[in-house]
């Protein structure tokens, strides 16, 4: 009986995840006999709760690649402190090799104000009022990591209070 309950919890936990592919791209790799074709998908898992994953997959299949997506983004997974407007709680920026991503908080009723992957990735992160910007880069993959590291690098006052060692009120009063 124990273990068919730990099994249905486990169940309910990867239900609630949802993926989306953020691209697909098709591969030739020139090798003695010709080309040798395969898949590389990128993929972005998200719980619009406040965790989220990026993962890449590649296969000579598009079906495994996005398998193989799917399992990496949830190696990945970072959870980030939203605000009771569904929000950042302040703005912060991302890099990822040539990519930058500024992300700032908007406003309740604004939407999600951001293109590409960033948008892909803010969307499944459970964040409804945001303004990002992507920078220096198009490269699609770099982007979205990008993102992933802005979010990374968020704080909340209670973090910030614990390390300066200073009571909560003391940070506001200032």
């Amino acid at each position: 009986m124990m273990i068919k309950k730990k099994n249905i919890k486990n169940r309910e936990q990867e239900n609630n995840w949802e993926e989306r592919v953020v691209q697909i791209k098709r591969v030739t790799k020139v090798v003695k006999g010709g080309k040798k074709l395969s898949f590389r998908a990128i993929l972005v898992v998200g719980n619009e709760k406040g965790q989220i994953g990026v993962g890449i997959g590649k296969a000579s299949d598009v079906i495994g690649a996005v398998k193989k997506g799917v399992t990496d983004a949830k190696k990945h997974i970072i959870n980030i402190p939203l605000t009771k407007s569904n929000s950042i709680p302040h703005p912060v920026n991302g890099i990822s090799g040539a990519a930058k991503v500024v992300i700032r908080p908007s406003a309740s009723g604004s939407g999600v104000i951001a293109g590409g992957s960033v948008r892909t990735v803010l969307e499944l992160a459970g964040v409804k009022n945001i303004l990002a910007k992507q920078l220096r880069s198009n490269n699609t993959l770099n982007n979205a990591r990008a993102a992933l590291n802005a979010l990374s690098n968020l704080r909340t006052f209670n973090d910030t209070a614990k390390d300066r060692n200073v009571n909560l009120d003391h940070l506001y009063s200032k």
